[in-house]
């Protein structure tokens, strides 16, 4: 750790961050980065702390002066101020960020991801602390190209559906299709801290990933989460391969996502905590293009890579077609691409992700298979049992 710079030769120096949402997947992830390879301290702030566990106890381990968990709700505890007092960068990561919550919980979805988001905004900005926001892709919502007849030309120009931070709109469904509700909630706190930014001197940085794929993503509904919970589409998948059930594509699993390993976005993050000067005042896309591919596509590879790690062969009927009413319930809608421009994160910090789709999905499904493969037999035989 001795002797690190920043981008442009600057000794980096040791600082405290406030991290609310620390024992989520993301918060994880960043918490061992920050252990293992800088000298900076961490207030993780979370209702749950068994993601980091392993960074917690013993106590006699060589960070422990260095990270502090503080078991808050930020809903409704005064002790957040004083935290965010104490360091000297806030990264929120706190959300609700499940689709199969955004039209069911509409109003826990807007409360999590605006209204709880408030106070944290407004203590950095009246206490002149730096600020990591966490936002979404979601806030792209729809492309242009997709309001295009079927048939043109177009569709395929890049710039009707490549997405830019400071040029693309922000295209949502109809009012009755609450599936937008996240997106349209963490619109309006994107705006609210670029405001706080522009009127009251906040520095900000704000981030969308898209698509973080790895280790203790997400959960498996029984396993580690509710058991009635619908994740997101690698998790359901995951769920659906370790319990040898069909992948279920959703309105034909025609909508193209990217992804990202989770390490290779977490260096992005990073290079944002320790280049405040190239970072402040600006929105990130943090995804990677490369790995762009349909919702079935991605249902086939992980089939394959599943059988390659489990070394257990495909069933018959490896997917099956399910409409997103059945799914999801009446009111959802989607956004038909998401593909990142990467020119702002490149140009500011230089950053280029690294990992394959094939790589990335080995490295998450190794994990899940070893760790929940013998917890779902047991959940199942028990299941039997009764």
């Amino acid at each position: 750790m001795a002797g690190r710079v920043d981008l442009d030769g600057n000794p980096i120096n040791p600082i405290t961050i406030c991290m609310i949402g620390a024992g989520g997947f993301i918060g994880s992830h960043l918490c061992e980065k920050l252990m293992f390879e800088t000298p900076h301290k961490v207030l993780a702030v979370d209702v749950y702390s068994d993601k980091i566990k392993h960074l917690l106890e013993p106590a006699t381990i060589q960070w422990a002066d260095r990270i502090q968990f503080h078991r808050i709700n930020i809903k409704n505890d005064s002790r957040l101020e004083g935290l965010i007092k104490m360091a000297d960068l806030t990264i929120n990561l706190a959300a609700i960020c499940t689709p199969a919550d955004y039209n069911t919980r509409p109003l826990d979805t807007i409360y999590s991801n605006f209204i709880d988001a408030l106070p944290v905004v407004k203590y950095c900005s009246e206490n002149g602390k730096r600020l990591i926001h966490f936002s979404t892709c979601e806030v792209y919502g729809k492309t242009i190209g997709a309001f295009l007849p079927k048939d043109s030309p177009l569709r395929q120009d890049p710039a009707y559906y490549v997405l830019k931070e400071d040029a693309s709109p922000c295209i949502f469904g109809p009012i009755e299709k609450q599936r937008w509700s996240y997106a349209c909630a963490k619109q309006l706190i994107e705006r609210l801290v670029y405001a706080e930014g522009a009127e009251n001197g906040l520095e900000f940085t704000i981030v969308r990933p898209f698509n973080w794929i790895g280790p203790r993503m997400d959960f498996i509904p029984g396993i580690d989460g509710p058991s009635e919970g619908v994740p997101r589409v690698l998790a359901c998948f995951s769920n659906n391969l370790l319990r040898r059930e069909p992948l279920k594509l959703v309105d034909g699993g025609e909508s193209q996502r990217t992804f990202i390993y989770i390490k290779d976005a977490i260096e992005a993050v990073l290079l944002m905590i320790e280049n405040p000067a190239r970072a402040n005042g600006h929105i990130f896309n943090v995804g990677n293009p490369n790995n762009e591919v349909t919702v079935r596509q991605l249902a086939e590879m992980m089939t394959q890579v599943y059988s390659k790690v489990s070394e257990e062969s495909s069933i018959e009927t490896p997917t099956i077609d399910v409409s997103s009413k059945e799914f999801y319930g009446e009111g959802y809608d989607d956004s038909d691409k998401r593909i990142p421009d990467m020119t702002i994160i490149n140009q500011q910090l230089g950053w280029n992700p690294k990992t394959s789709l094939w790589d990335l999905l080995e490295s998450t499904l190794t994990y899940q298979h070893r760790t929940y493969a013998e917890a779902v037999k047991q959940a199942m035989s028990k299941t039997t049992a009764n």
